[in-house]
């Protein structure tokens, strides 16, 4: 039971601080400035590729799947089963059951808050995102997790990003390199998409964030293995790791990998989770001092 309680830990402070490690990014790289005019060309040509990204993003409201969640940090590797179920705008909900069987623990996120329910001790978090101090100081919320989670573009403090936001994107399109890095600056954080170039799917997601007081965190986020989902590709293979000094002073580092089996768009599962009273709530602090202690 202590083990399966890890886990859930373990996945609870991914689900609070792997965002709290975004910011920024530079569009700094050179381009050919022989005239005005051919420098509005290419400035069109990356809008066109930033949109082409952007017009991935699958149809489908609901996002359900039977997982396989996998967490390493340091020597430990720990595998269990469970379910993955997400309403656009609504609900994030990563629900672990080993064997499939009994669950055992859930991380829950909506737009109002973070839950994790931990079973076997009965015990839970709830915590607004304006609690918490490392999403709140770096403008982070529901949406930009439900981004990362949906293999999308995301903007700090926006629901979504419009197309007349999209202009605020970067994409380095120069070369003939299968890969190409869409860019965003925002503050103190350093944001990075990579996406191939003749689909626009975003393979990968890279944030730093560099606090003067804390060191540098990093959270890079791979997708693979893609399906299709109506007429659009969703990524069944979610792998993100996160590497930060700033809980506690003491720099930790987590790898997470979600492996969706079957994946469907039924909605026929509850927007939210009730918390039975015989659970006794804890503190996002305590959470953190006892991952710390793995």
């Amino acid at each position: 039971m202590k083990t399966i309680r890890n886990i859930i830990l373990s996945m609870a402070v991914l689900a609070l601080a792997a965002c709290g490690t975004q910011r920024q990014a530079t569009g700094d790289d050179s381009k050919s400035k022989t005239s005005v005019g051919s420098d509005m060309e290419l400035r069109r040509h990356e809008l066109a590729f930033v949109q082409k990204v952007s017009d991935n993003t699958v149809y489908a409201k609901n996002i359900s799947s039977k997982i396989s969640f996998n967490l390493k940090k340091g020597t430990k590797n720990i595998s269990v089963d469970g379910q993955l179920h997400m309403r656009r705008n609504e609900v994030i909900r990563i629900q672990l059951a080993p064997l499939g069987l009994v669950e055992v623990g859930r991380i829950e996120l909506t737009p109002e808050n973070v839950l994790i329910i931990i079973r076997p001790t009965k015990e839970y978090i709830l915590a607004n995102y304006k609690d918490i101090d490392f999403l709140n100081r770096n403008g982070l919320d529901f949406y930009s997790l439900q981004a990362l989670f949906w293999n999308q573009l995301f903007m700090p403090n926006e629901q979504r990003v419009s197309e007349q936001l999209l202009e605020k994107f970067s994409a380095m399109i120069e070369g003939n390199s299968k890969e190409v890095p869409v860019r965003l600056n925002d503050g103190q954080m350093k944001y990075e998409w990579t996406a191939d170039r003749t689909t626009g799917r975003i393979v990968r997601t890279n944030a730093t964030y560099q606090s003067k007081t804390n060191g540098t965190s990093t959270l890079q986020w791979n997708y693979g293995d893609f399906v299709a989902v109506g007429s659009k590709f969703f990524p069944a293979n979610h792998n993100f790791k996160l590497a930060t000094p700033a809980v506690s002073g003491k720099e930790t580092s987590f790898e997470v990998t979600l492996r969706l089996k079957k994946i469907d768009t039924d909605g026929n599962f509850e927007k939210k989770t009730d918390v039975s009273s015989r659970y006794k709530q804890i503190t996002v602090e305590q959470a953190v001092k006892r991952i710390m202690n793995l």
